[in-house]
Formats: structure tokens, sequence, C-alpha cells
């Protein structure tokens, strides 16, 4: 459904929004300067060819997963130039650091994000049947994929039964205060020795790696940043996001006819499969866990490339919405009974709030925290309970779409901007705490907003208000 067939089925006030989130691509494009390119010692920016989708406000250059959710709606709105442009631009990065950076500035070359570019290139793939695109990102997927499969990032494990297995971490190449956010990072540490100090500094650079920066996840006092372990952590939605690279280049390499790559990574994807059920799956809770590794100031260390470390593990059965994300990926196959297992343990979890799907369960102060609901992590329940085939899912899937899409319509009402992250207790209320104010924008919010209107509409006879409030 195309932007003019999805505003025939919307109306009034929701007509207004999509097209005023439909304008907002135009306030977030923009085209990185020549001079960056002819005068590198003058700029922090990283010279990129095609156009850019910032996210918004205080964020003024190109980051790598909030494009995925950016591309969604870019394709509803029949921007598929703009689309293929990212992507193109994501690749180029690919080519000259072997891996996509965090966002397009010097300053973030220590470290990536979570690897969506395999997804990004699919989901314009499917839109445009492009063949050449296959064919030039293939080897970039490669390079990409061995970033996040070689030490540090990747780590050995055995399971219970003694059989080793192969996952990744994040980790940021970086042991200093960030040079964005330098006087925070240096408050975090006063009164540390340098060596303890650069193993939070590590930490820290890992923790804005994966995306969730900051939260309780990574901390072993859910209080306290200061026992950040992010690096000694496998985490459920990186490694599956790695099992869909790898179920997505197998597919790249069927439609190329190169049966090398397609045996290999449909062995990857089944060696990664069994990984993440035997290390991370809880059969007793019906969802998938982070296992925290065996805690060796050794391990951050240099030696570490050169040592094979089998690490000792444990899983620490917390709450959080990237529990669930393995449903949204795929993980499991079409008819798994598993599946009623994760659905229900999502229900019952206690992330679904009145206004939305909560990060976690425990109010921190930081912002991938309870109350906060991000688009990305949503997006994913959503898709993910949709996907599952199972009646109750769906009919979840959609109750939670229309509980985001009308705190989402009611905050622009409000305020008369989309927003980074929204209450997930209140309907309408932006986000907050972590830090930085809130941002307006907002790349992955209006994508998400514009894809799940292209998926479930909005009745004409529904009002798009918060219900009032139980007396």
């Amino acid at each position: 459904m195309r932007l003019r067939e999805l505003l025939m089925h919307c109306h009034d006030f929701r007509t207004t929004l999509l097209l005023q989130i439909h304008e907002l691509w135009l306030e977030l494009t923009r085209k990185v300067s020549p001079s960056v390119a002819m005068h590198p010692e003058k700029h922090t920016l990283v010279p990129l060819n095609c156009s850019v989708v910032v996210p918004g406000a205080r964020f003024k250059e190109v980051y790598y997963w909030d494009s995925y959710w950016v591309i969604k709606g870019l394709l509803v709105s029949g921007m598929t130039e703009t689309a293929q442009g990212i992507v193109e631009n994501l690749m180029e990065l690919v080519e000259r650091y072997g891996f996509v950076p965090n966002g397009a500035r010097v300053y973030y070359e220590n470290r990536s994000q979570p690897p969506l570019l395999s997804q990004m290139i699919r989901a314009v793939y499917t839109k445009t049947r492009d063949l050449t695109l296959l064919k030039r990102s293939l080897p970039i997927l490669l390079k990409e994929y061995a970033f996040w499969t070689s030490a540090p990032h990747e780590v050995r494990v055995r399971d219970h039964k003694g059989e080793e297995h192969r996952l990744s971490r994040f980790w940021g190449h970086w042991n200093s205060p960030r040079p964005e956010s330098f006087t925070i990072d240096i408050n975090v540490t006063q009164g540390m020795n340098k060596t303890r100090a650069a193993h939070l500094y590590h930490d820290i650079a890992t923790a804005a790696e994966s995306g969730w920066d900051f939260s309780s996840r990574w901390m072993e006092d859910q209080q306290n940043m200061e026992t950040l372990r992010t690096s000694m952590i496998i985490p459920v939605d990186l490694n599956v996001f790695l099992f869909q690279m790898e179920k997505n280049i197998e597919y790249f390499g069927k439609i190329l006819v190169n049966q090398i790559v397609e045996t290999r990574f449909a062995n990857a994807a089944k060696d990664r499969y069994r990984a993440i059920q035997r290390i991370l799956w809880s059969r007793k809770n019906g969802q998938w866990f982070d296992a925290w590794l065996s805690y060796d100031e050794c391990s951050l260390s240099e030696t570490n490339k050169r040592t094979v470390v089998v690490y000792e593990w444990v899983q620490k059965r917390l709450t959080y919405a990237s529990n669930f994300v393995p449903l949204w990926a795929g993980v499991l196959p079409k008819g798994d009974v598993r599946k009623e297992r994760v659905v229900e343990a999502l229900r019952t979890s206690g992330l679904i709030q009145s206004a939305s799907v909560a990060t976690s369960l425990r109010n921190t102060g930081q912002q991938w925290d309870f109350p906060n609901a991000w688009a990305p992590l949503v997006d994913m329940v959503i898709e993910g309970l949709d996907a599952s085939g199972l009646t109750r899912g769906r009919s979840m899937a959609r109750e939670i779409s229309r509980d985001w899409l009308r705190s989402n319509f009611v905050a622009y009402q409000q305020v008369g901007k989309m927003i980074e992250k929204y209450d997930a207790t209140s309907c309408g209320k932006i986000g907050g705490v972590g830090e930085y104010n809130p941002q307006t924008g907002f790349g992955w919010s209006n994508g998400v907003v514009l894809s799940l209107l292209q998926k479930y509409g909005w009745p004409a006879d529904e009002p798009m208000f918060c219900p009032e409030p139980l007396s």
C-alpha cells in the first residue's frame, strides 16, 4: 500500500498526521557538503555520497540501526531512491572501515551498532527486485559479518552438555571518555584509578554499540552505572540479528545462484540457532535471556585476540523487551509450539503497559529502562507477535499497535513534533530521563508509525484520543 492508498484508508486528522509525518522526511534529509571530503581535518562528519536521513534534533548525522526503521517509513512514503541511498551510504562505510560505525562521525569509528544492514538491503530489494543491489551488497555483507564473528566480538562457550558454541557480544574499541560525551563520562569515573576507569570507559563505549545506552541490562548493580559489564554479556538481540543476517545472506546467495555462499550461511544459521537455544533459551520461562560471562580483567587485554578462551557463563533471568526479539527475527520455525509459550510469557511479563511496551520492569533513571517505550522495540514486538501465526499473538500485535499509534498521535497534537521515545504507562506522554533531553524529529518513530498504519490502518469510526482513566 503506497502513501496515496494509505491516505484513503485514514480520515480527517489522521490524514493530516500522515501527511505531516511524510513531510518530515524533507526536514530530516541532508546532503553532506563536498567540503567534508575536501578538508576532512576541519570536520568530524564522515563524507558520504548519497543523501542522508538524520534522526532529528541533536542528531545531525546518520546513525546505523536507526536507519532500518527510517527505511521502512521511506518505503511506505514511496521514497525508494532515498532508501536506496541510505543503503548505499552504509555499504560505503563498510567498504571504508570493515563495519558500519555507530554514526557517520569520525569519533564513532571505534564502535558499531546493532547489525541490521542485511535487513535494510532485503527491505529495499523486496521493493525494487534490483539484482545489482544484491550483487554489490554480497561481498560487503561478508566483510561486515567477519567483523561481528571474529574476536573480540565472537566468544566461545560450552553448554551444560559440554558442547562448545560460538556467539557474539558487543565490544567497543575504546577505553577513554567518549568525545561526544566527555564530561558525562569523566563524572561517572570520578575517584577511580586509571585501570578501573579505562575498563568502565570501555564498557560505556560498548553499551553505546548496543544501541541501549544506557540500561540496567548491562549493570551488575542495576542502579549503579559504575557496575557496567556490557562487554562480558552475550546479548539475545545481537545474536538473533546475526542469525537474521545469516539467513538473509543465505537468501541472497540463493537468488544470485551462489551455492557456496548459500550453503555456508545456511550452516552458519543452523549453528547459531543451536547456540541460541542451548545458551540463551529458557524452557521454564518461555523466553530468551542474556548470558553473563565470567568477569576476568585479563579478558580486556589485547592478549585475548591471540588466545582461545572458552568462557563460563550464567543466565541472568531479568525481564527486558529484548528477550522477545527472537520472535521477530524468525528464530523459531513455522509451527513451532514454543511460540505459544513465548507469546504467553510476553503477555504475562509486565512489559505490556496501557500505552505501549516498556523496555524493562525497573525504573532506574536510565533511558533504556522502565517506563520508556522505544519505536524499534515496539515494532519488533508487534511484528514478532504478528509473525507468530497465533490468534492470540496477532490480537496482541493489533492492540499494541493501536495503543502506540494513539499515544504518538496525542503527543503530536500536544507538542507538534514526533518524539524519540514515549512513556509506556501513559497515553500521549513523552519518555524521559537519560543523559540528554527527549529529542524530536524523529526518524525511527516516523518510520514505525507509517509502517504500522500501512499494516493495520485505523478505522474511521474509532477516535484517536486517549481513553478516560478508570475512576
